[in-house]
Order: C-alpha cells, then sequence, then structure tokens
C-alpha cells in the first residue's frame, strides 16, 4: 500500500493542501483547508474499479497498466 500525505501549507493568499506536489485551490483558513483536505483523504480509501490507465513519468515515457480497485493508498492529514 502506498503512503499518500496531504500537507497543510500557506498558499496564494491563504491556505492550501498539497499532495505528490500539487496544490489544492486556495482556502481562507487553515481550518477549512484541513477539513477539505481530510476530506479528500477520506475519498482515497474507497474502493473504484478495476480499468487500465496510461500515465505519463518524469522523464516523458507513457506506461499503460491495470490500476485494481482494490490498491488504495494509505492517506493522512499533516499540518
Amino acid at each position: 500500500m502506498n503512503e499518500l500525505t496531504y500537507r497543510i501549507v500557506e498558499h496564494d493568499g491563504g491556505w492550501a493542501y498539497r499532495v505528490d506536489g500539487t496544490f489544492s485551490e486556495t482556502f481562507p483558513s487553515h481550518d477549512v483547508a484541513f477539513g477539505a483536505a481530510r476530506r479528500a483523504a477520506c475519498r482515497q480509501l474507497r474502493p473504484g474499479e478495476t480499468r487500465g490507465i496510461v500515465w505519463e513519468d518524469s522523464t516523458g515515457h507513457w506506461h499503460a497498466e491495470l490500476s485494481r480497485a482494490d490498491d488504495r493508498p494509505n492517506p493522512g492529514v499533516i499540518g
């Protein structure tokens, strides 16, 4: 199981959560951003559907793989 961390950070004049280098929208307060991150983390726990996915890695190579519905990350919120 992969670890997935949502970090609460100051961003663009407010607060946001950042996961894997990507920022969420900006929220007016730390508490609101924390709540949004908790909700997003909880959604990561829900199983989905097994399906094929295609993704590009940091070197520009494309990969095709099967994403299993039960292969969910272990999310956490820090901040």
